[in-house]
């Protein structure tokens, strides 16, 4: 199935994506390798903007089911991200690739504050922007800023970069014959809880009309093939489109 071709995508990365072969941290050669399909993406003529999570580093809900009050825990897994930003742009800036970091939580020594009249801006003159610290409130996911900044920077449509190549029936890893779906509406995500992204990242999503495309970050190449509507992927959208 040939998929629409989107010009302006908000990327959003795991934090485990950044992990490569370990368990834990960054490893710079997956990232290297991450930044190189990006900046690809970019010659390519597509206008980018990323979210990336923290989940490689600490994540929040994690934290307070270990025993830490959750805003806490949520302000921990948000300082993650800002790392991870750091070290997806610097990969970038190896490449050429002029990138800024905006972070919702203020941090001016390491990074731009998020204003989104400046990341548009930056998006105008070419510029990966890299959007960080989630919403800067506890208690939402950066899934919920992916869909926020998608829809703050008028994207086209969300790109999921996940270990898997779309969203299945049920957990592929787990269940061998589950079956991947090839296009899906947003009330049917949200009535099947079928757990694409949290509720309000996909309302959100559904209510700006942001298709969601859900995809395999960790094959190489994959980004380059699901942005020029090929590929392997799950697209989620309004059942009207």
């Amino acid at each position: 199935m040939t998929r629409p071709r989107f010009n302006r995508i908000l990327l959003k990365l795991s934090g485990e994506a950044l992990m490569g072969p370990g368990q834990f941290g960054i490893d710079p050669a997956t990232v290297a390798g991450m930044a190189a399909e990006i900046a690809d993406a970019k010659q390519r003529g597509h206008e980018l903007c990323l979210v990336v999570g923290g989940g490689n580093i600490f994540r929040g809900v994690a934290g307070a089911a270990a025993g830490f009050e959750r805003a806490s825990a949520d302000y921990m897994g948000m300082l993650a991200t800002v790392m991870n930003a750091l070290a997806v742009q610097n990969a970038l800036e190896k490449l050429g690739v002029e990138t800024r970091v905006q972070s919702a939580i203020p941090m001016d020594n390491v990074c731009e504050r998020y204003i989104r009249r400046r990341a548009v801006r930056h998006m105008e003159k070419g510029r990966i922007v890299i959007f960080a610290a989630g919403t800067g409130n506890p208690y939402f996911t950066t899934d919920t800023a992916a869909a926020l900044r998608a829809a703050e920077m008028s994207c086209d449509a969300l790109f999921k970069g996940t270990s898997v190549d779309g969203v299945y029936t049920a957990d592929p890893k787990k269940v061998p014959d589950a079956k991947r779906y090839e296009t899906l509406g947003f009330s049917r995500v949200l009535a099947d809880d079928l757990r694409v992204m949290d509720a309000a990242a996909v309302a959100l999503c559904r209510d700006n009309n942001i298709p969601i495309v859900v995809f395999n970050i960790r094959q190489p190449g994959n980004l380059a093939h699901v942005l020029a509507g090929e590929g392997t992927a799950t697209i989620v959208q309004n059942e009207e489109i």
